[in-house]
């Protein structure tokens, strides 16, 4: 599994830290949150509970594969980014499709509000989850997973699934 650059998709409250940093753990595979490459604006922009478009998110997702290609020359790379639609995942492999797999987490609306209303200290208002479902067109090649399963039963399905 070296080199590989493993994608935690989904939208906002899916679990996608938690379960990139659990992932991380128990493969020694590095972890890195895609919401640490959005630029000042795109943060200062969801705050006041604007969605963001794809012209905000295109430098974004940019950087996030000019430093996935980057990995994976090294260790590789756990990386938790949103990837809500089809031409945003082209963006996050472009140069490493070979290398790049995309674990989509997946959850209903109910479930995952109830989930944002009671995290605390996240710049994504719960007014802005709506958007993120519009967005979203559920990946065809990505390994989906149930998130109402307990995170260490969706890690030990995510590590089955890719083989080790």
């Amino acid at each position: 599994m070296q080199s590989k650059i493993i994608y935690i998709t989904g939208v906002s409250s899916s679990g996608k830290t938690t379960i990139g940093k659990l992932l991380s753990k128990k493969t020694g595979i590095p972890f890195f949150d895609g919401d640490d490459f959005h630029p000042a604006k795109n943060i200062a922009k969801m705050e006041a509970g604007q969605p963001l478009n794809d012209g905000d998110r295109q430098d974004w997702l940019e950087s996030i594969n000019i430093f996935a290609i980057k990995k994976s020359i090294d260790k590789g790379a756990i990386i938790a980014c949103s990837a809500l639609k089809e031409k945003y995942r082209l963006i996050l492999k472009k140069g490493i499709e070979e290398k790049s797999i995309f674990i989509f987490l997946n959850g209903d609306f109910k479930t995952i509000k109830k989930r944002m209303e009671k995290r605390t200290g996240h710049y994504m208002p719960v007014d802005l989850l709506q958007s993120q479902f519009d967005d979203l067109e559920n990946p065809d090649t990505a390994i989906a997973v149930d998130i109402r399963k307990p995170p260490e039963e969706i890690v030990e399905q995510i590590i089955a699934a890719l083989g080790n």
